[in-house]
């Protein structure tokens, strides 16, 4: 039984830059080279999980950036907004969100950064969809894989663990969420339409 549904955002409700290698592609875009990869990557996962509790604001990174890598930004260029401006819609997802609300309660668990969400909507990226809960873990100050997030997750529902499906594309994320007893679906985009077809048969 399936009582709740959880969608990640980045990844499921939206193409981000986490797949199929858009993320070297994007950093190709900002002027990091290939021989610079690792220690740009080795910078930001440094700073982005102050990032996802929201300590920490995404354009805070820029000085760091040009420091270390000598890349120059434009006046009034904002990270942020180049991030989010590389993410693409998943037209594909919403017919089955949609066909999820219509049996059971949804909600959207994201780690974002702080005001990403907001963006996200002002970019239309997103559906007009009636979400039972949210949970952006730059303003809860926690972040998936940790537990503090599936437990207030969990809470949010009011309903039993084993009756919540999570949705999301990070083997990661998902493997946390079994140890809580939940449903999972392991969300893929480069297996884009098996995906849509097996997730939307779960709510048949």
């Amino acid at each position: 039984m399936i009582s709740f549904v959880y969608f990640d955002l980045g990844g499921v409700l939206v193409f981000d830059l986490m797949d199929l290698g858009r993320w070297d592609k994007f950093k190709r875009h900002l002027g990091v080279t290939e021989a610079q990869d690792i220690a740009y990557d080795e910078l930001y996962d440094l700073y982005e999980p102050d990032m996802h509790k929201g300590k920490r604001d995404t354009d805070t990174l820029i000085p760091l950036i040009t420091e270390r890598f000598g890349i120059k930004f434009p006046k009034g260029y904002s990270l942020l907004d180049d991030i989010v401006s590389n993410f693409e819609k998943n037209d594909a997802i919403w017919p089955i969100v949609k066909k999820a609300q219509r049996s059971c309660r949804i909600g959207m668990l994201t780690n974002m950064y702080p005001h990403m969400l907001e963006k996200i909507k002002s970019r239309g990226l997103l559906q007009d969809v009636e979400w039972d809960v949210i949970i952006d873990s730059s303003v809860v100050g926690v972040q998936k894989p940790e537990t503090e997030m599936f437990e207030l997750a969990e809470k949010k529902t009011g309903v039993d663990g084993g009756e919540i499906l999570f949705v999301d594309n990070s083997p990661r994320n998902i493997d946390k969420a079994k140890e809580f007893g939940w449903q999972t679906f392991l969300y893929s985009r480069a297996k884009l339409k098996e995906s849509n077809a097996a997730l939307s048969a779960l709510f048949q």
